[in-house]
């Protein structure tokens, strides 16, 4: 384990040392959970240009094993929200440190990404190693992001249907405490911050709009020029305030603004969030956001959405 040295810029830079290779990386391109290369070979004193494409990424360093657990004292990028069309793309920069030549691993610090395989490496070994980039990435695939030990394959036991059962803990809502069929949530190994931007390039969005956040993380929103709110709501109802909901108010900021205000929320349960800017027609607009909403049902994030662009939809 080491510590190492690494340099950040959002700007482009030129290489000021002669004979500087950089190398050039997408994170995410084409909205796949990706590095494109996903490995680079590199000498010390390279830089490895990362490249940050839509949606909202990280950068991490971690170890071999485990996969997707940050590295003390490692390179860390933080969370890079693109909105779509962005051009320039946001850049930051690795400065590849004199370690011997000894593989350097990262992978995207955004939920279940990392579980899904979303990995990179600089000099990693050939593929016949037991540490090849291969063996890297199936790693992090088989303990599904997590630093728990993977099982062998030998003992795999399939995931059962889904069923209804007796509940099994409480939720808080409205003041009071709700039986759930849900399982207790599960906390995060890493609690992660993810940044969702209010209003970006003028745009009636939340970019990103549509995210997945364990229990333990924090979601900032970042508000842009306007004026906007955060506002928590229900599926039912996309643009009318939740009873006892959370709200920002309205957070006016100028157009030549530097320093932008933030609303943060902590996670503390897995149930889904929904939420909309109260600003007079924002919502209509489809200016929504949702955390964890079950893409795979019929309350989906473009549902939410559409229903909340309804004629008959109301804000306040």
């Amino acid at each position: 384990m080491f510590s190492s040295i690494a340099a950040l810029s959002i700007a482009m830079l030129a290489p000021s040392v002669y004979g500087t290779t950089i190398l050039d990386v997408n994170v995410g391109p084409n909205g796949l959970f990706v590095y494109e290369p996903p490995f680079v070979h590199a000498a010390p004193g390279d830089i490895v240009r990362f490249h940050f494409h839509p949606k909202n990424h990280t950068v991490t360093q971690s170890a071999f094993d485990p996969p997707c657990v940050p590295l003390q004292d490692g390179f860390k990028t933080g969370f890079i929200p693109v909105a779509p069309g962005t051009n320039p793309l946001p850049v930051q920069e690795f400065h590849v440190p004199d370690n011997h030549g000894a593989p350097l691993w990262f992978y995207c610090g955004q939920t279940a990404h990392c579980g899904q395989g979303m990995v990179f490496a600089i000099n990693p070994p050939a593929e016949h190693d037991p540490q090849s980039f291969q063996a890297h990435k199936d790693l992090a695939i088989a303990r599904n992001g997590t630093a728990a030990v993977a099982p062998p394959a030998t003992t795999y036991t399939p995931v059962p249907d889904p069923h209804w059962t007796p509940p099994t803990t409480t939720v808080p809502y409205g003041g009071g405490m709700y039986a759930s069929h849900e399982p207790a949530p599960t906390h995060a190994v890493t609690p992660q911050e993810h940044r969702i931007l209010v209003g970006a390039d003028g745009k009636l969005a939340y970019s990103p709009a549509n995210i997945t956040a364990a229990v333990g993380d924090t979601v900032v929103f970042e508000f842009r020029p306007k004026n906007h709110t955060v506002t928590q709501s229900s599926f039912s109802n996309p643009c009318v305030p939740l009873e006892h909901g959370f709200k920002s108010g309205f957070q006016p900021v100028a157009a030549d603004a530097t320093d932008f205000p933030t609303f943060r929320l902590k996670i503390n349960d897995t149930a889904p969030i929904w939420g909309y800017c109260g600003q007079v027609n924002h919502c209509q607009s489809g200016m929504v956001f949702s955390i964890n909403a079950v893409e795979s049902g019929p309350n989906n994030f473009a549902a939410f959405q559409k229903l909340a662009m309804c004629p008959s939809t109301s804000s306040r």
